[in-house]
């Protein structure tokens, strides 16, 4: 009778360095923010800011925390000022929230923000239904609040939405993400994150809109890659950007977040499949696999359902 060997390999990606690729990623957290404003049911103030402290303890240095925003349009993140004043993380870690307006803004400033966010979309008709504005007027709202948040001395982050597809319109063409993105630059965003809202770019439309945002003027360095997975694309995008040089990546730990345009389909690309990606390529991110996961499985059992991340599933699968 065969005895059974225990296994001796302990989950982890193993590391082939590829010179070719930037050897450090700044991974850029969203699941305080993008994730939970998801959620139908309504995280309490105090499990959020525990989930930005776990965060930053797993290694988290660029963490998106809420959004200034009305809120009648998102009332899970109502108590945006109530977590900024219980919030104690350490002044080393990059704390960005979202201004849709100069409201938002003046809010946010009272509240002590760090550095903001703000919100544009690359199609008329998402504009419209979601913006309740035009392209250029997304742009014109845009630049009294870069410009305030400068006037306050802190810094902007500029979003595109809809930069690869549209539910409504379809292909988007590359020249007009490059032309947005150049105006936020111009106005003096210093960086600039190029969301796959609905999920449907591939490698090669990842290359051709980083081209077209190069050839505008836009440096590789100021630009983020919000890449979602309704399709399964997100990973093979984020290679085809790290390859041209792009070293910011926006996710949510354990995959919170979905996308309202695909029913039923996942939204954001997980943080601990990226970083397992990053590791095995021996690209630094400073963040503790382990510890990440542990932090996506304490917040599945605050709201309720699993994580969808392919890698948070097997890790604590082995685990147990």
């Amino acid at each position: 009778m065969t005895t059974p060997v225990e296994p001796v390999w302990r989950p982890a990606p193993h590391e082939f360095a590829d010179s070719s690729l930037p050897t450090a990623v700044r991974v850029y957290e969203v699941g305080p923010r993008d994730g939970l404003q998801a959620e139908s049911t309504v995280v309490p103030t105090a499990v959020k800011a525990e989930f930005c402290r776990r965060l930053v303890a797993a290694g988290v240095r660029s963490l998106e925390v809420t959004s200034f925003v009305s809120p009648k349009w998102i009332p899970q993140l109502a108590d945006a000022d109530a977590l900024l004043a219980e919030l104690d993380l350490p002044g080393s870690v990059r704390q960005v929230v979202l201004t849709p307006n100069q409201r938002g803004l003046e809010r946010a400033l009272t509240a002590g923000a760090r550095e903001v966010a703000v919100f544009v979309s690359a199609t008329e008709t998402f504009a419209r239904k979601n913006l309740n504005t035009t392209v250029s007027g997304a742009l014109d709202n845009a630049r009294p609040v870069v410009e305030g948040a400068r006037a306050a001395g802190i810094g902007t982050r500029g979003y595109i939405s809809m930069c690869f597809g549209d539910p409504w319109e379809g292909w988007v063409d590359p020249r007009r993400v490059a032309d947005i993105t150049a105006e936020l630059t111009g106005m003096g965003c210093s960086s600039i994150s190029l969301g796959d809202t609905i999920g449907v770019a591939t490698p090669g439309h990842i290359r051709a809109v980083l081209d077209a945002v190069q050839a505008a003027g836009v440096p590789i360095g100021s630009i983020a890659g919000h890449f979602h997975d309704t399709y399964g694309q997100a990973l093979a995008n984020v290679y085809a950007a790290l390859t041209a040089g792009v070293t910011e990546f926006d996710t949510a730990a354990g995959g919170l977040g979905r996308c309202p345009y695909a029913k039923g389909a996942t939204g954001n690309l997980a943080t601990e499949d990226l970083v397992w990606m990053l590791h095995g390529l021996g690209i630094h991110t400073g963040i503790d696999l382990g510890a990440l996961t542990d932090t996506s499985r304490w917040m599945a059992g605050h709201t309720g359902h699993p994580s969808p991340s392919r890698v948070a599933t097997a890790l604590i699968a082995a685990r147990t």
